[in-house]
Formats: C-alpha cells, structure tokens, sequence
C-alpha cells in the first residue's frame, strides 16, 4: 500500500465512523420512540491485496444491523386497546387510504410492527400513534365466528338479544329423594288417579300439572331442581323453576326391566305460590343405570316449547354431557355442579380487554363478556432482514423469508407499549469510541498529506 492509498482507507474510515455516528444519533433520537429497535453498526474489511505475503488493509465499509430480535421494556399505560408483545413477532398493520368516493379505504398491503400504542379512531378503528391500522380477524359476538379479515374495528353497536338455546346443566339426583310426601312409595311420585303426568319410558309430549291438588301432590313428592333465568326472543329475562320427582326404582324380581327413572317438571309461572302454580313436564324419562345416565342417548335433550307466564321462551336443548348422576345422598337432595345458560338481553359495549392470545373482548351493560376480535401477529425467520420503513413500519424481504402467522411463544400484554431497546448510556459509550476513531482517521489523512508533501518538495 502506498501514501495515496493509505489516504484513501482514511477516508472510508471516515466516512464508516460518520455513518456508525449517523446510527447512534438516530438511536439517541429515538430512546423514547414507542416499539423503536436500534440500529448498530456493522465494520467490514476490504482487503486490498490478496497475495498470502503481502495482504494489507485496505478500506472498511459500514453497514446496518438490526436488533429486532432484542426485546424492550414493557411499560403499563392503562390504555386498555393499547398492547405489546412480549416475545418475538410483529403487529400486522396496513395504510389508511381515501378511495374515490371519499370513504375509508386501505392499502392492503401489509407493514409489520412493535409500536402498540393502538386506540380506536373516530370510526372504531384501532390505529397506533404513527398512523398505521391494526389487523386481524373480525368477530360476530353473539357466536364467535370470524365474519372479516383486516383492520380491526370496534363498533359500539348496541348488542342485541340473544334467546337461551342451551342449558347446560350438571348435577347428582339422590338415590332415595328426600321428599314431605308419604314415605309408603319411597319418595316415588305415582300418578293421581285420572292423571298421566308422568313418563316412564322414552320421551313424550309434556304433560301439565294442574294448580291446587295435583300440584301439591306433585310438590310433596319431588324434590327441588335447579332454578336460573331464562331470556325470550326480545331478551326478557324468565325465571325458570324446576323440580325433580323419582317415578321408578331400578329393577327388581317382579318388574326386571326397570330402571330407576326421574321426570324433570318446570314451573308453567315465574313467581311460584305454593300449589297455585301448575307444572310441565318436558316430557322425557331420565333412567339411570348403576348411577349413571343411560337415557336420554348423548346426554341431550331437545325440548320443542318452554313457555313460562304465556311467554314462548322458545326451543332449547338441555345439556346433560356435563354429568347427570344418581349416587346415593345422605341430603336427599339434589347436589348442583354446573348449571348454565346461553341469551342475554341486549347491552352496550363498556370496556375491550385485551387477552395474552392476543384476543379483543368487550364487556357489556348486560355482564356479558364477549370475543370481538383477535389480533394478527407474523414471525419471520430472519426478523432482522425486514427493511425498516417508516413510522416504525417494517418491510418483508428476501432475507427475512415468509410471515409466519401465531403467536407461538409470544404472548400479548395489554393496556402497555413496549419502549425502545436503546440504551443511552451505551450509545453515549459508543459514539465517545466513533469520536476517538473518527479523529484518527483525521490524523493519518494529515500524516499521509504530510508525507505527500514531503515527496513533491524532494524534486524542488
């Protein structure tokens, strides 16, 4: 190498550390920048002269190196929309557009963040604090399905009433029913005379109960079911009350196909008086074998019309597969382990919440707490071969391969933002170190314009 060429590597040196100093200015700017990854400084040598005798250094190139994969502090905000990944991947965002009738549009083309400062914009769409849409999927509350993919509204639409479809239900019937009635049919319930009440086999239309006598009889010869409110159609809630009675014991030597069998009636009144109140049977024969359920088949029963107080609260389906048994009780009265139903009344949205599976909840006027959405998140194999972009925006390249969709090992925090990984005190440390390179540089510039000099002035 000679003087000129050792004046020409101090300037590539120069102009390495200006850009290491470009990188840490930046870095600094950025320290309280929302999601905001620094960007170090990567020196490469370039060897002027390959001979194994003779190699020398020759210029030094500066590139860019990413730290996406470097997680920064979480911080709590108390924002409820506002979320951070605690782990790897990136929030996937898009750009909001105008289309040509003035409406709300989007680029469609998806960037790829960690700034989650996200809250709702005048339309209900969540947009972090440097303008970029949050997307994901789309849920209908009322059943969880996804009705759209891309960017994320919440709509403070009132939420509609939904009718019980389902009870599900789960509970042990004593052996022997406790009941006030004579003891002489061992807490049986036996039809009164004139009367056909009960069901004893299979399923059946549901007979009623008549108010007065044959509702006392009933009442003295059963045993308190499970009571719960109901919602019709138009989400006014029903109370519904139930009664268990006993009509079979298992098998014996006289009657060896029988089972032990339980009705299950409601009462035909929301505000039961005594035996003022007439009561339905759904209609169907529960026959347990050794204590457990053998009818009805599925541990389902479908009852076609519950009408409470002349109000149709419609079909619904008991659910039985939680576990209905019948082991022997020393109470005599029916042990309740789950017990409930799926409508509520109408409701407006209070609150979203933000799960670490990355889904959005809202919690209604009506107690309900409902899934509205679920946030996308893709991973990269090489996140730090995404091209910045800005707005804390990143590109997908070559080098970064395919988003790969999930959180896998990540979890979303909400209500915080993830701060910037910059750490002053190193990057102070690191721009003393580019100075102190950068003014070396300087000196061999002014050795080798020294040494130029000295050989033009031999010729003098």
């Amino acid at each position: 190498m000679d003087v000129f060429s050792a004046l020409q590597t101090a300037v590539s040196g120069l102009r390495a550390q200006a850009f290491s100093l470009d990188n840490i200015s930046g870095n600094i700017a950025n320290s309280q920048t929302t999601g905001y990854k620094r960007i170090d400084t990567n020196f490469v040598d370039l060897i002027a002269e390959r001979d194994t005798k003779h190699q020398v250094a020759g210029t030094v190139a500066a590139y860019s190196e990413l730290t996406n994969t470097i997680q920064g502090n979480l911080r709590d905000t108390g924002v409820s929309t506002n979320m951070a990944l605690n782990g790897n991947g990136f929030f996937v965002v898009q750009k909001k557009s105008v289309d040509s009738g003035g409406g709300t549009a989007f680029s469609g083309n998806n960037l790829y963040t960690r700034r989650g400062d996200f809250s709702p914009d005048k339309d209900g769409y969540l947009v972090n604090g440097a303008g970029s849409y949050l997307t994901g999927a789309s849920l209908d509350p009322a059943t969880g399905q996804t009705v759209s993919n891309g960017p994320i509204q919440i709509s403070n639409d009132l939420l509609p009433a939904k009718a019980t479809g389902t009870i599900t239900y789960a509970a042990n019937l004593p052996r022997t029913p406790n009941t006030t009635g004579p003891k002489a049919n061992n807490g049986l319930l036996q039809n009164v005379e004139g009367s056909d009440w009960l069901v004893t086999e299979g399923n059946e239309t549901g007979k009623t109960v008549p108010a007065d006598t044959s509702a006392q009889t009933l009442i003295d010869n059963s045993i308190a079911g499970p009571a719960l409110t109901v919602y019709d159609a138009s989400g006014a809630p029903v109370s519904l009350q139930t009664r268990w009675a006993k009509v079979a014991n298992a098998s014996s030597a006289t009657t060896p196909a029988t089972k032990d069998t339980w009705n299950l009636f409601y009462a035909d009144k929301t505000s039961v008086s005594g035996s003022k109140t007439s009561w339905t049977n759904v209609g169907q024969a529960f026959q347990f074998s050794n204590g457990q359920l053998t009818t009805p088949a599925g541990g389902t029963l479908a009852i076609p019309s519950l009408t409470v107080d002349d109000v149709p609260v419609g079909p619904i389906t008991l659910d039985l597969s939680g576990g209905l048994t019948q082991y022997a009780s020393s109470s005599g009265t029916v042990s309740t382990n789950a017990l409930k139903q799926d409508g509520y009344a109408s409701g407006s949205l209070n609150a979203v919440d933000v799960g670490e599976n990355g889904v959005i909840s809202g919690t209604y006027s009506n107690g309900k707490t409902l899934e509205l959405a679920r946030v996308a998140v893709a991973q990269f194999i090489n996140p730090d071969g995404l091209k910045p972009d800005s707005l804390g925006n990143y590109q997908q390249t070559t080098n970064s391969g395919e988003p790969l969709s999930g959180l896998r090992d990540t979890t979303v925090v909400g209500a915080n933002v993830e701060q910037s990984n910059t750490d002053v005190a190193s990057e102070f440390s690191k721009m003393i170190v580019t100075q102190q390179a950068y003014s070396a540089n300087t000196r061999v510039m002014s050795t080798a314009q020294s040494m130029i000099s000295d050989l033009i002035n031999v010729i003098r």
